[in-house]
């Protein structure tokens, strides 16, 4: 069900890339991390970066090996996931949902909220200022 509102930074979503986007683009559902702020005159757009259980080959400075705990539901249920910042994106709310681990006894979805904060959230930010070329502003996160 896509989102009618803008994440808090730092939430765990899930992105649908599976229209509008090309290879070497993402191109299927995936976990995404928000990044931007709820900016006024912006409705409905978030800024976003994706994360892979797949490791990167070669690991890169725009990579950042994420543990979660707790992990998301399947299939995205492993304990490490690769955050992919050279594959940052602004994208519609309508792309994106809560990851979701099935439907309670009043058969509503039962979401999951995962906020990543603190020094892993600086981490990720400073992967991507590395995949933008920014990479000497890291010392200032």
């Amino acid at each position: 069900m896509p989102l009618k509102f803008h994440p808090k930074t730092g939430t765990i979503v899930i992105c649908d890339y599976n229209t509008g986007f090309s290879p070497p683009e993402m191109v299927k559902r995936r976990p995404a991390i928000v990044m931007s702020p709820q900016f006024k005159r912006r409705d409905g757009l978030c800024t976003i970066v994706p994360f892979s259980t797949t490791p990167p080959d070669p690991i890169m400075p725009y990579h950042y090996l994420l543990a979660l705990n707790p992990t998301l539901p399947p299939p995205y249920n492993c304990s490490q996931q690769w955050v992919k910042g050279d594959m940052l994106a602004t994208v519609s709310f309508k792309r994106l949902s809560l990851p979701h681990s099935g439907k309670g006894a009043n058969g509503k979805r039962q979401y999951i909220k995962i906020v990543i904060k603190g020094e892993e959230f600086k981490s990720i930010q400073r992967c991507i200022l590395n995949a933008i070329g920014l990479n000497s502003l890291t010392q200032h996160i």
